[in-house]
């Protein structure tokens, strides 16, 4: 039986790959198994996995066809886990000795549905510790009760999908999938809908995972209409949270955490082409006009006067028309 199944998507990664294939050398057991997926990579890192499937015992790997993204990657090795857990390991990351087996020990004597840990955020020589915005740690707890509030950083907004361990009934549920071909922002509409809908979590102090900050195939640091995709990943978030039976209450926090994203890119519009600084500008109003404009209303008078003033000038942008 396989007791844990760890999914690791790679694209273009090949100066990064070794250290993460190093790592799972040293998280190796015989109940796990390692499914590496290749995202169709160009520059020698299918080469790299090909070899690692060989020689890391319990590795996989699992070859597209065509580059989807790293959220189509990962369904890609959720639809292969055999595990009675599910975790997840990017490409361009790694982790201590003994994560997994530490991870795993700590959920089930938890018993909960999923487990939410720290990490070491690494850029070039810099360390520094990230936590999950809530507490106490090691205290099982309802996760749609900590979607809020509104006016706070809550574990919702703590997205990142290989910081936890998940127990194979959420994917059974269909809660463990993201959205198929969105490049950047996809754990987000994915971490809201665990928090709606799964029955209990908890939140671990633990510091094994290391997350490789600024790497240079980073969406975020490349200019191409694939940034955009946040439009689609938060267009999801807030519809399905509009359609929950809390509607009323988690709207005003969707709506706030779209709105500071939309801020934030407006912000970094130098960085983008000028046809695709207009693209993001016109998605960005339409976005703003498709939300429930009294919720709007109340995020922007919510906001500091800088990004507020940035909303509400798209919002007049000739053209978008006021939504529901």
């Amino acid at each position: 039986m396989v007791k844990l199944s760890v999914i690791v998507p790679f694209f273009n990664v090949r100066a990064y790959a070794p250290d993460t294939l190093k790592s799972l050398r040293t998280n190796l057991r015989e109940d796990f198994e390692f499914i590496l997926v290749d995202d169709r990579s160009t520059d020698g890192t299918g080469e790299l996995l090909l070899r690692a499937r060989d020689e890391i015992p319990g590795a996989t790997l699992h070859r597209r066809e065509v580059n989807g993204g790293i959220a189509t990657a990962r369904n890609t090795g959720l639809n292969a886990a055999r595990g009675e857990y599910i975790a997840f390991l990017d490409g361009d990351d790694w982790l201590a000795p003994g994560h997994f087996a530490e991870l795993l020990s700590r959920t089930e004597a938890l018993g909960c549905d999923f487990v939410r840990t720290a990490h070491v955020r690494v850029e070039g020589r810099s360390r520094s510790v990230r936590r999950v915005p809530h507490g106490p740690c090691g205290t099982v707890g309802d996760p749609r009760a900590a979607i809020l509030p509104a006016t706070r950083t809550t574990s919702v907004d703590y997205a990142y999908a290989w910081a936890g361990l998940y127990h194979r009934r959420l994917l059974d549920r269909g809660l463990l999938h993201f959205p198929e071909g969105v490049h950047t922002a996809e754990d987000r509409p994915w971490i809201w809908r665990l928090h709606r809908e799964a029955e209990s979590f908890a939140v671990l102090d633990t510091l094994s995972y290391f997350y490789r900050r600024g790497v240079a195939t980073s969406l975020t640091r490349i200019g191409d209409r694939r940034r955009l995709d946040f439009l689609r990943a938060y267009d999801q978030l807030v519809a399905e949270t509009a359609a929950d039976r809390d509607a009323e209450t988690l709207l005003p926090k969707a709506v706030r955490t779209y709105c500071a994203v939309i801020a934030h890119h407006l912000g970094a519009l130098d960085t983008l082409e000028p046809s695709l600084a207009r693209e993001l500008k016109a998605g960005g109003a339409a976005a703003l006009a498709r939300l429930p404009q009294p919720v709007l209303d109340e995020a922007l008078d919510a906001m500091d006067d800088r990004r507020a003033t940035r909303l509400r000038r798209l919002r007049r942008r000739p053209g978008s028309a006021r939504g529901r």
